[in-house]
Order: C-alpha cells, then structure tokens, then sequence
C-alpha cells in the first residue's frame, strides 16, 4: 500500500476519520501536528504564539520530510500543509491525497476555540477569504470526500473504496492522475503520454478478471488512426475484442445511431459480463455510453477519449445520452465509466480547429477554478492557436490533469444534479447548447459554441449587476488568442434566443444561469427566460 494523505480545511475530519482508516487498512497513522510538536517541543498553539506563523511552516516542511522517509501510514495534514509550495506535488508523488471537504459554516461549528485552533482567533471574514483561498488547491488532490453529511466510520470507508481503486494506477500513473470518489462506483482518470499502449493492462485491472469480452466503439476517423493499436493492446491482456464503427460527427447521436449500435454490439457477442470501450471524442463517449448504460440494463464501461474536450469535460461524470431535434443530449443516463484513459498523445492528429475549439471548455474550467489556472490556461492558448503540432505542448498533460481534478471534485459532491453543485459544469453551456442546436450541430463545434456562451455569460452577469464590462472583454481577448471565434452578436438571432427554453436546466418558467463575478466566483441564479433573452439582445442592439 502506498501512503495516504488526508488534506483539507481545518475540523475537515482528517485525524479523526484517519485513525479509523489506518485501523482498517492495518498501518500507522501520523498526525502531522503530532510530529511537529515532537519536533518543535511545543504544541501547535505555543509555536504560532511564540515563533509565528513562518517558523511554523518550516517545522512543518522537516515534519513531512520524516514522515515521507517512514513506511506508509495514513498521513492527517494540517490545513496549510498542502499550500505551502510543493508540498502537494510532494504528497502526490509519494501517495495518494484526500481530500476531506466541509462547508466553511460546519467547519466552524465544528472547530472548537482559538486555544486549540491559531487560525480561529482571525476575525471571521478573514477565516473566510483562507478557506475560499485554499479550496483551489485542495481541488487538486487525487480525489475529494464530502464530510458534513458523514460519520467518521463512513468517510474511512470512502477512503479504503478509492485505495482500491487507485491500486489499478502504478506509482508512475499516480501522480497525474485523479480519481472520482463514488464509493463502489468510483473510477480512476489516468492521464498518460502514449496511455494507448497501456489500455488492455489498465482495463483490466479496472474490470476485473471475469471480463472476457470488449466492443471497441469508434468512428471510422478515429478508428483508422488508434483502433489497431487499442485492439492489440485489449487483446494482450485477453480480452476478445470486436471492433464496431459508428458514424461520425454530431448527427451520430440520433436515435437511430443509437438504436444501431446496439443491435451491432448484441451481434458482436457482448453479454452482461462484457465491456464497452469508447474511443473516441464526445460524440462516441455519448453514444457508446448511452448504449452501455441501457443495453441489458446496463454494461461496464471504458472512455478512452481522443479529443481534448471530451479529455477534461466529456468522458468525465457519467453523463451520456443522445439528441432529439428539440434540442442537445435530451435522452440519456447518469452510467459512470471503470475507467477515463486520457493519452495527450492523441491530440496530435485533432483538426487544428478542433483543438482551437476546446478552448472554450478549458477556460470554463479556470474560470469556475481561479486566478491560478486562468493563467495557466491563457498561457496555453497560442500553443493551442498552432495549425500544426509535432508532439502536445509539454505542460498540456499537468492542464488536463487540473480540469480533470476540478470535474472529479464537482461530481463526487453532485453526482446527479441534486445540490446544485454540479450545475457550476453548465457554465457557458445555456446559451452555447442553444448556438449549437440553432446551427444544426455542425457549424459551429461545441467548444466554440461554449465560448461564444462564456461571453455571453460575462454580459448577462454584467447586466445583473455581478459583473463589470471588462470581465467580457478580458475573457473575449483570451479566447482570441486560443483562435477561438468570438463574435456573439451575430448568434444572438431569434431562433437562438427561442432554443434557450429547450434546456435540461428549466425548472418551471426559470433557467438556472451561472453567473460570474470573476474567475473562481461564480453564482447561480434562476433567471425567467424573457429576462435572459432581454438581457443577450439588449447588449447586442447597443
């Protein structure tokens, strides 16, 4: 067993759930404040009082040194730990991360008094904006767990379900990957450079010895380029593989794609034992997900995502399903995968507009994420404007890598949509879904009709008051320079404004809208259609 390490903000859970899962797993368990204390000769409490805050971390640095020299052990952290610079990288290459997370006002009610705890003697906005700041970068554990609705007993074993899953990761796939906590349904997202080859070692690792048989789902693009490779390396793990194309583009989530897909996987032999194995972008990921979730009510599932959309958006979450002429993915399943294979390495035969286009979902992540990695995505963007790619930029993987833990810690909290929480997904994609229906969902790809919905989103959050006209702009230039299109005017014509009624997120007369304040500020507010649409036109006839 590897290490494990619990992060979070303070009266998370850490100590408490860690010992419980340190029992379980039958290895020690080490409060990092335990060890600092040994260190230092004083408690956590006299340390910050006397020496402050400063002389603190570097105690804290030397403690994590010794404890990463130790055999493994269930590692509880401070709630600094991981903000301190590499610490967290340190941790992940050494084990698996946890994090724990607790809304700040339960974390509070939990806390106890300043004399145990330095950071509650801050005043109350202050404790506040820390917990806002760290939650960042305990997004990029390996995966998150949800403790406010959970006894400790619970939250250990949520931790031991995702030791077993991280098991079908090795020690060099570890580091960069994520894993989504859903208990006996959570899977791990392997991101890995020539991760192709792996595919037949990995798959069955997550799928378990009894699955003998697999259907390669692929369009005949994509088939032409990776199918061989991803079928010899199923095969050399024995698995018996069939090769069923679909085809291609959008118009490929009918009905009647769908319908033949599954009389063409039932002909290839699958059975209820059996897996289908999505290679492919979007599209296929929908597809071949709708028709595992459904066919003999339901079948295990791989994603082996080809595009950089469906690498950090798509082939994330469990959604799946199929469009009517009403509108996008209006038929469709919650069907989660056994596992995400994301190979940077694929992307180097995507259209170049294709790539220009996933833009648009990888802004949306750094703006739901923060200042941090709206940086790192605007320092991408003219790798991503090149016509041309010999091999993917080198930092790209690590920016997958990051989408793939932000998606991961929205849907461990909300896996279907009940909180709200994974509503934050949709920004961008009210008025983007509605460009790409009114287009015929061809014309405009989705990550370009997600970025025209960003803009759209900086307007209608200025127009509510929680936003100013220069967060357009700035998110308009950022766009430009990924080669993205973004001029919103000319889509904001009737037949546009009249598809926003036909949405997944109406409730009644409302559509939940994410609104914008500024990258990692986001609210989400129910709108009345004619206000939305008042609110897009208005600004476009300015």
């Amino acid at each position: 067993m590897r290490s494990v390490f619990l992060i979070g903000f303070m009266a998370a859970g850490k100590t408490t759930a860690g010992r419980l899962l340190a029992e379980r797993m039958a290895v020690p368990f080490v409060d990092l404040d335990d060890v600092i204390t040994e260190i230092a000769g004083m408690p956590v409490p006299e340390i910050f009082a006397s020496r402050g805050e400063d002389a603190f971390r570097h105690i804290e640095a030397d403690a994590l040194a010794r404890i990463l020299a130790r055999a493994p052990a269930v590692v509880a952290t401070g709630g600094g730990t991981p903000c301190r610079s590499g610490a967290l990288e340190t941790m992940r290459r050494h084990g698996l991360v946890i994090a724990l997370w607790v809304p700040l006002d339960v974390a509070l009610a939990r806390a106890g008094t300043s004399s145990e705890r330095p950071l509650l003697s801050r005043p109350a906005d202050q404790i506040a904006a820390l917990y806002h700041e760290r939650e960042p970068i305990y997004r990029q554990a390996h995966a998150v767990i949800a403790t406010d609705w959970r006894d400790p007993g619970e939250v250990a074993d949520e931790c031991a379900e995702l030791i077993s899953r991280a098991a079908v990761l090795d020690e060099g796939l570890l580091p960069e990957s994520s894993i989504v906590a859903l208990g006996e349904r959570s899977y791990p997202i392997a991101v890995s450079r020539g991760g192709v080859g792996r595919l037949g070692a990995l798959a069955r690792a997550a799928l378990g010895p009894a699955c003998a048989r697999t259907a390669l789902v692929a369009d005949a693009a994509v088939d032409r380029l990776y199918g061989a490779a991803a079928a010899a390396a199923l095969a050399a793990a024995d698995f018996a593989v069939t090769r069923v194309p679909v085809p291609v583009g959008e118009p490929a989530k009918s009905i009647g794609a769908y319908a033949a897909l599954c009389d063409a996987l039932v002909a290839s032999g699958l059975d209820r034992g059996s897996a289908v194995i999505a290679l492919g972008g979007g599209v296929v990921g929908d597809l071949a997900g709708f028709a595992a979730a459904t066919l003999y009510r339901g079948v295990p599932l791989v994603q082996v995502p080809t595009t950089l959309v469906a690498m950090i958006d798509s082939a994330i979450g469990g959604k799946t399903g199929i469009n009517l002429a009403a509108g996008k993915n209006l038929v469709g399943a919650f069907w989660q995968p056994r596992l995400v294979l994301a190979d940077p390495d694929l992307l180097v035969s995507l259209p170049a507009r294709e790539r220009r286009a996933a833009f648009g979902e990888l802004l949306k992540y750094a703006l739901l994420d923060g200042e941090e990695l709206y940086a790192e995505a605007e320092a991408m963007a003219p790798e991503l404007a090149q016509e041309e790619w010999s091999a993917p930029p080198q930092q790209l993987g690590a920016l997958i890598r990051r989408c793939t833990a932000i998606k991961s810690w929205i849907v461990s909290r909300d896996e279907r949509e009940q909180s709200g929480e994974r509503a934050l997904l949709n920004l961008g994609h009210t008025v983007g879904h509605a460009i790409e229906a009114a287009a015929g969902y061809g014309e405009v790809l989705h990550g370009e009709a997600v970025a025209l919905g960003l803009i759209a989103t900086c307007r209608v959050s200025t127009a509510l008051g929680l936003a100013t006209p220069d967060l357009e702009e700035r998110v308009a230039r950022t766009l430009a320079r990924a080669g993205v299109p973004v001029d919103l005017d000319p889509w904001l014509r009737h037949d546009v404004l009249e598809r926003m009624g036909v949405d997944k997120k109406r409730t009644g007369t409302g559509i939940r809208f994410v609104a914008l304040t500024g990258p990692g500020s986001t609210r989400t507010v129910t709108m009345e259609l004619d206000r939305l649409q008042d609110a897009l036109s208005a600004a476009a006839r300015a």
